[in-house]
């Protein structure tokens, strides 16, 4: 089956809406250094271009983390394919993620990572898809809420395919 990609929002939205949670870290993290932690692959296009836009110092590390279970139900475990490089104890941390769903994941690496002893710890997310929570996680940073669809775009893939976009798209097949 072939699939089409219908632009949701475009480059032009999503740049500005990351300069204004940039600035929006910037002020809340005035006169202190912050820690970005990226939760890899998807995360990476996001944090990148957030980085940029905070006039704070930062800092900048990343982990890979995978669930296991069959392609449509997580079993709930969750295994770390790469690890942080650095300590996190008494770091002011902000969590990067490309999107929010059902939150198992998330809400299990946010204990992990809370056990570590940061300073703070907050949770920012390009794209959140609060419908689809099953276990509740609190975002700090939200660049947009979009309905349950699949997304591709800055970060978020197909089929490994479709990250490089600079904008968030819907995947749809044909046939639909």
């Amino acid at each position: 089956m072939a699939e089409r990609i219908k632009v949701l929002l475009s480059e032009e939205e999503v740049d500005a809406r990351i300069k204004a949670i940039g600035e929006q870290i910037s002020r809340d993290y005035a006169g202190r250094q912050v820690h970005l932690v990226c939760v890899l692959k998807g995360g990476s296009f996001f944090m990148c271009e957030l980085a940029k836009r905070i006039t704070v110092p930062v800092s900048l590390d990343f982990m890979s983390v995978s669930s296991y279970g069959s392609n449509t139900k997580s079993s709930g475990v969750v295994r770390i394919v790469k690890d942080l490089d650095e300590p996190l104890k008494d770091k002011d941390v902000i969590v990067v993620e490309d999107i929010v769903d059902s939150g198992r994941t998330l809400s299990y690496l946010l204990e992990l990572l809370g056990q570590r002893g940061p300073k703070s710890m907050r949770l920012c997310t390009l794209l959140d898809k609060p419908e689809r929570r099953v276990v509740e996680v609190k975002v700090d940073y939200t660049g947009f809420e979009i309905p349950d669809e699949f997304v591709v775009g800055y970060g978020l893939d197909y089929d490994q395919r479709y990250r490089n976009l600079p904008y968030i798209g819907v995947v749809e097949l044909d046939g639909e």
